[in-house]
């Protein structure tokens, strides 16, 4: 396969903070802590060897989180790894998706794997695990629970009785995703495989984010990556010192809006909506928003309810793994745990990690380095085809659709289309005409300038079924290069917020993930594009 690059600046459908970010300017400096390259990781190990972390407990928690898949070799060396001070970890995370999501979630992973070898080749003292944490607390369920396969939608249909954090969901409702499935991906060698791998994962646990933990495990472990669901007792129990001040003190929303402020001064729209209690209460089919009012704090739309403070510290400390930090809260819990240095993540991601720094400084927690993941289009041969036979190249599709059209018909035509120099000389014309009236009768102004709108715009519709007319004639490439377009950019968005992994995995297996641990670098600008040769 080929690769090439082209500057994020290109790409329109990027956000203006993701494309200000991803060129690494000193725009956002005031909002993080490291500036991105290698030689910041020695102020941040330095840094985060100054805190806490309780590495038992993490080892222990990922043994008993593994302990019913095979984590033999690569696996059980990496969770041990961590017992070790001088082992940190780069981290991603993402909601747990329906087999994998979107593509820019397998690009995720592999950008934190290649710059966790990185890190470890510039400093051979220290190790470095490449973490992925399964944000299965979450509730938002549609945004997980449908993928598309050769532009067909299998979706996961919610169970009636089922709610609250799509985690703790239950595997049991996913036999029809698998049906589908294993319809749509047919029967050659690589699909059998790959289907055996997820019918194993997704059959042979109860919960859903324990399926997704061995799924991820099953495809990454071998390059070296580690999975870790932070929905787990203990976990909560190490993080509740955080916990009770946002119960007691309730910090975040005043830090997190203020430099929110800052950052919308500057041009750029607020992320996250923080709450004064930015926890909430999470049972099976539950996870409700925790408020208070005069001293008494209840679970909105639930029977929950704690009479005083005191009632509800002591829940927190008896059954913590009731409590759920929201998405204003999570990066702490997160950081809290891990030895972590770096966080990569998308533009979205990393806009909202943007508005913690003084929120981690309140806390004490050590605040990581921000790295935008890698963002690839995988560009197939008949696509390259195709463009070759239209005469186009991958800059011109980035244009929206219309443009993209007039563009082409524009170099097909025999003479030029556009009437603008005509339309020049007419307005020229027009205005002598003006001018001389003027000399006689000044009231006469408005009926001359209406007469020369009247005549551009009679220009304008001529134009127009003189372009109609064309695109008549390329009707045929028209529709395909409309439908190339919405290939590798579905309605006008990235390809890799749309499309899943695995079509490619069916075509080159494996061979595709060793292409992506090869050519992703976090570190290195601009948008790859792989060409299949």
């Amino acid at each position: 396969m080929d690769i090439s690059r082209l500057p994020f600046s290109v790409f329109p459908m990027l956000s203006k903070f993701d494309r200000a970010y991803a060129e690494q300017t000193t725009t956002f400096e005031k909002f993080y802590k490291y500036s991105v390259d290698f030689q910041s990781f020695k102020q941040a190990i330095a840094d985060k060897s100054k805190e806490n972390i309780d590495r038992a407990l993490l080892v222990s928690v990922l043994k008993k989180q593994y302990s019913t898949f095979d984590t033999e070799g690569v696996g059980a060396e990496q969770i041990e790894k961590l017992l070790d001070p001088q082992t940190f970890t780069v981290t991603t995370a993402h909601q747990p998706s329906l087999l994998t999501g979107p593509l820019y979630f397998v690009y995720k992973i592999f950008s934190t794997i290649k710059l966790s070898e990185q890190v470890s080749k510039h400093y051979p003292q220290q190790k470095f695990v490449p973490v992925f944490v399964i944000g299965g607390e979450d509730h938002d369920f549609e945004e997980v629970n449908s993928i598309s396969i050769f532009n067909k939608k299998i979706t996961w249909q919610q169970s009636d009785i089922e709610g609250g954090a799509v985690g703790m969901m239950r595997t049991s409702s996913l036999q029809n995703v698998l049906a589908e499935l294993k319809m749509t991906l047919g029967e050659s060698e690589r699909a059998q495989h790959i289907y055996s791998v997820i019918e194993k994962a997704y059959t042979s646990h109860e919960l859903y984010q324990d399926a997704t933990q061995e799924l991820l495990h099953q495809l990454f472990g071998s390059y070296g990556l580690v999975v870790l669901n932070m929905n787990h007792a203990e976990l909560k129990r190490r993080f509740i010192p955080i916990m009770e001040k946002e119960i007691v003190e309730q910090p975040s929303k005043k830090l997190v809006e203020t430099t929110q402020k800052e950052l919308e001064n500057m041009g750029y729209k607020a992320q996250a909506f923080a709450r004064d209690i930015n926890l909430f209460y999470l049972r099976e089919n539950l996870r409700e928003r925790i408020v208070e009012e005069n001293g008494i704090y209840r679970a909105l739309n639930t029977e929950y309810v704690w009479q005083s403070q005191a009632d509800i510290l002591k829940e927190l400390n008896e059954t913590p793994q009731y409590f759920s930090p929201n998405v204003v809260l999570r990066p702490l819990f997160q950081e809290y745990i891990l030895p972590n240095l770096a966080y990569i993540g998308g533009g979205g991601e990393l806009a909202y990690w943007l508005e913690r720094k003084a929120q981690f400084t309140h806390f004490g927690v050590n605040f990581p380095m921000l790295i935008r993941r890698n963002s690839v289009l995988f560009l197939d041969k008949a696509s390259q085809d195709r463009m070759k036979k239209l005469d186009i190249q991958l800059s011109d599709l980035l244009d929206n659709t219309e443009i993209l059209v007039k563009k082409y018909v524009a170099r097909q035509a025999s003479s030029p289309l556009s009437m603008e120099d005509e339309k020049k000389v007419l307005s020229e014309i027009l205005d002598k005409i003006l001018a001389k009236v003027l000399t006689v009768d000044a009231s006469l102004e408005k009926a001359v300038l209406a007469e020369k709108t009247k005549q551009l715009q009679s220009i304008d519709a001529l134009e127009a079924r003189v372009l109609k007319a064309e695109k008549q004639k390329h009707e045929t490439s028209l529709n395909q290069l409309k439908a190339l377009q919405q290939k590798l950019f579905p309605n006008g968005g990235l390809q890799e917020r749309t499309d899943n992994i695995l079509p490619i995995y069916l075509k080159h297996g494996e061979a595709f993930f060793d292409v992506l641990h090869a050519e992703l670098n976090p570190l290195e600008n601009g948008f790859i594009i792989i060409s299949e040769s």
